[in-house]
Order: C-alpha cells, then sequence, then structure tokens
C-alpha cells in the first residue's frame, strides 16, 4: 500500500483523478477496498498543486455514488431471483421478504448514512434494489451522502497533507467500530428471530 501511494505522487493529474474515480467505484462492489485511505491520501496532494479539491471531490463522489447505483441496479434485475429460485439455500424467503419490508420502511434514512456506515455499503445498496426502492430519491440520497463523506476525508487529508497517514489510522479504527456495532446489532435480530420462532413452536406443541 506504501509503495502504491508513493508512485500516486509521480502520476499526471489525470491519473490520480482515474484511480480516485475507480477506487471509489470499487469499494462498493468489494467492501475490503481502502477508498477512504485513498481519498485522504489524494487530498494530501492538493497542497502541493497536483491535483485540486473540488475536481476530486466531484470524481471521489461519482465514483462512489456510480458504485452505489451499479450494486441498486444489480438487487433491483437479480436480486429477488436469486433468492426466490432458492440459490442462496442459506438464507429462508420469508427473512428475505422482512428485509425488503424493513427497506421499504426505513431504507432512506440507511441510504443517508451509508456512507459513514464503513463495509455494508455494498449490502445497503443491494438490498435498496432488491427493495425496489425509488431510483430518484435514491440516487440523490447516495450522493450528497458520498459528498459530505468525501469532503471530509478530502478536507482532512488536505489539511494534514504529509502527515495523512494520521487518518488513516482512524480510519481503521472507525471501520473496525462500525463493524462490530454492526454485528452485534444483527446478533441480537438473529437471537431474538430465533427464540420467537422457538416460542412460538412451543406454544403449538401445547
Amino acid at each position: 500500500m506504501e509503495s502504491l501511494f508513493h508512485s500516486f505522487q509521480n502520476l499526471h493529474p489525470f491519473w490520480i483523478y482515474l484511480a480516485l474515480f475507480s477506487f471509489a467505484y470499487i469499494e462498493n462492489i468489494f467492501p475490503p477496498t481502502p477508498s477512504d485511505i485513498v481519498i485522504v491520501f489524494a487530498g494530501s496532494l492538493i497542497p502541493f498543486g497536483q491535483i485540486h479539491f473540488v475536481p476530486a471531490l466531484v470524481i471521489a463522489t461519482l465514483g462512489s455514488t456510480a458504485g452505489f447505483m451499479t450494486m441498486y441496479i444489480v438487487g433491483d434485475w437479480i436480486g429477488i431471483s436469486i433468492v426466490e429460485k432458492r440459490k442462496l439455500r442459506f438464507l429462508p424467503l420469508e427473512n428475505v421478504h422482512k428485509v425488503e419490508e424493513w427497506f421499504r420502511r426505513w431504507g432512506y434514512a440507511l441510504i443517508i448514512a451509508n456512507r459513514f456506515l464503513s463495509g455494508t455499503r455494498a449490502v445497503v445498496s443491494f438490498f435498496a434494489g432488491m427493495s425496489e426502492l425509488k431510483l430518484l430519491p435514491t440516487s440523490v440520497l447516495c450522493f450528497f451522502s458520498a459528498l459530505l463523506w468525501n469532503f471530509l476525508l478530502i478536507y482532512l487529508g488536505s489539511v494534514l497533507g504529509q502527515n495523512w497517514h494520521a487518518i488513516s489510522a482512524y480510519l481503521v479504527t472507525y471501520s473496525k467500530f462500525v463493524t462490530a456495532v454492526i454485528l452485534v446489532v444483527i446478533i441480537f435480530f438473529v437471537v431474538r428471530w430465533l427464540y420467537k420462532k422457538r416460542t412460538k413452536a412451543s406454544g403449538n406443541f401445547q
């Protein structure tokens, strides 16, 4: 990763912008991609005149939005058919429909928070498409969510300059914390669902 960043410093601005778009796009499809750190690093190049703030912000945000909407379209086109055809046998169909119902009720709020939920971006966009949330509000909300998040990352990178490594450590910690919280919430709902199912089954035998 360090050698990659060093090579970035010698690139023409066009290739830096292209890499910025690519990382922001791919991260929505393959969540382990370290796009946030790349965006911070890109911001650190701004004080040296290699790239500029507004183009970097726009390009990163367009990449994030395009990646989100790609997974949205995938979810809309093939998501429910994969589940209904039992391609995912470990995922009960009734649970998927419950998630869809939940997304139709709270999905737009989740899209707004999506950029701040590291590691879940591809999942949110996929279920947003599978739940058939409206295209226009979904694209607008994910754009502004990405705009705000990328603004913070690029701004921090531009302020820190060569000390951009300082924020990368916090981003890793933040990502782990958010992932842990999300896992706890998922475990809670799974345990509650299993408890209700067991209670209901016990009641039927009485």
